[in-house]
């Protein structure tokens, strides 16, 4: 195997190893109630990008990936495509925000205990470059500046390989008792 010769290379090597793991799980879709059941948000995350559980599908739609999580922090990597430019020729600023969303909302949900959950009350985004699809590839990566018994607030950049900012993001996240299965 030969060395990555630039960033992007090992971008998009990294990309395609954890893509093939998530492939060959159970692809995209939504974990059932017992996979998930007494688990940590951070375990739960895990078993998804382990290829355990099945990954959320909207990733697979606006084509980008979760690259890796821990405590408090969650990457995602996106492949921004002339599906999805807007009418100016520039990617449509939802691609941006969704991306950013999923970084942030995962990093949030890697600091949940066991029985807790979260959903978005606010998030806020600056665009600060146009991003084209001559840009390979991106990464949103998520961290949580706070995260208590009713909410969780987390920062987000979306960059490319070469450090170049595109856009970054703040979201407020409530957070709850999951309610018991009936």
């Amino acid at each position: 195997m030969t060395q990555p010769t630039s960033q992007l290379d090992a971008w998009i090597a990294e990309e395609r190893v954890i893509i093939d793991r998530l492939d060959n799980g159970p692809g995209p879709g939504l974990a059932h109630p017992e996979q998930i059941a007494g688990k940590t948000g951070l375990e739960v995350m895990q078993a998804m990008l382990n290829g355990e559980i099945p990954y959320a599908a909207i990733a697979k739609t606006l084509d980008f990936t979760i690259l890796s999580v821990s405590k408090g922090v969650a990457v995602f990597q996106g492949t921004p495509l002339a599906q999805h430019l807007n009418p100016l020729g520039t990617i449509h600023g939802g691609w941006v925000a969704t991306m950013l969303d999923s970084a942030l909302g995962c990093s949030v949900h890697t600091m949940m205990p066991a029985g807790r959950a979260y959903t978005t009350a606010e998030l806020s985004v600056n665009y600060v470059k146009g991003l084209t699809p001559k840009v390979q590839r991106v990464r949103a990566e998520g961290k949580v500046i706070h995260c208590g018994k009713q909410l969780a607030t987390a920062e987000a950049r979306l960059v490319g390989a070469d450090g170049t900012l595109y856009a970054h993001a703040t979201t407020t996240c409530l957070v709850f008792e999951i309610p018991p299965a009936r």
